[in-house]
């Protein structure tokens, strides 16, 4: 299995020709300064070189669970030695015939029982601050310890560019990234402005209804991880909590 990357043109040569392609257009994504992308730290993230990237197998696969159950416990380590705009980046091998044939909602069913899975995988406590029940307004997804936010991309999305990549694609961004970047709540309200406005130029179609803030009384976090092409969204979510299923092993 392979680790985790910085962009660095040193470690690149270790990287086959679709890890450095997908690199190569996401990084074109993140430079684009006639589109800029939406998402302020993320943008930030990049220039400082603080983003971590790894590449793993088709998200179909058990075997690409166990790789990122890895990849993750990993980065949960290392990940506040990085700097305070660190996200991973995860890259799955997405094949033709899964972009042909995959639809929004097909990507949507693969994310989660990849949330799933991790959650079954993980064989530390749930931190006891965060509710069990992911429709409280306090609740995330937590691993290792960790609690993330979860961001997902995939080349279905035609509408949300925001949503749309080459390839299946991850951004967790660890909770408390989000928290040093929101402590001045001017600063923070005025990103959000600008974020949004970004949205607008970016995509074809608007905001999305789900979009809300961490902690506020009509906030679900699990309904920004996914969003769908159009404004609708999912009734109930579809994380179960592993207090009442078998841990899984990582292998």
């Amino acid at each position: 299995m392979k680790g985790i990357y910085m962009d660095d043109p040193s470690q690149r040569d270790q990287l086959n020709e679709w890890e450095k392609e997908t690199l190569m257009k996401f990084s074109k994504k993140m430079k684009d300064k006639s589109k800029p992308f939406p998402c302020i730290p993320a943008t930030i993230g990049f220039s400082l070189n603080q983003l971590r990237y790894c590449f793993i197998g088709d998200p179909r696969e058990t075997t690409t669970i166990h790789e990122l159950a890895k990849i993750l416990s990993t980065y949960s380590e290392i990940s506040r030695e990085i700097g305070n705009y660190t996200s991973l980046i995860v890259f799955f091998e997405t094949s033709e015939d899964l972009k042909a044939t995959y639809t929004v909602q097909d990507y949507e069913q693969l994310f989660w029982q990849h949330l799933n899975s991790l959650n079954r995988m993980d064989h530390m406590d749930w931190p006891i601050e965060i509710p069990n029940d992911p429709h409280h307004p306090y609740w995330e997804f937590c691993y290792n310890g960790e609690k993330y936010f979860m961001y997902c991309a995939t080349p279905a999305h035609e509408k949300r560019q925001s949503r749309h990549f080459d390839g299946m694609m991850l951004a967790i961004t660890p909770r408390w990234v989000l928290q040093e970047f929101n402590q001045l709540p001017t600063r923070a309200k005025g990103i959000t402005k600008q974020i949004r406005k970004r949205i607008l130029k970016y995509d074809s179609i608007g905001v999305h209804p789900d979009l809300n803030s961490f902690g506020s009384k009509n906030n679900y976090e699990w309904k920004q991880y996914y969003l769908r092409d159009d404004n609708t969204t999912l009734s109930k979510c579809p994380f179960h909590q592993a207090n009442n299923f078998p841990k899984l092993e990582k292998n």
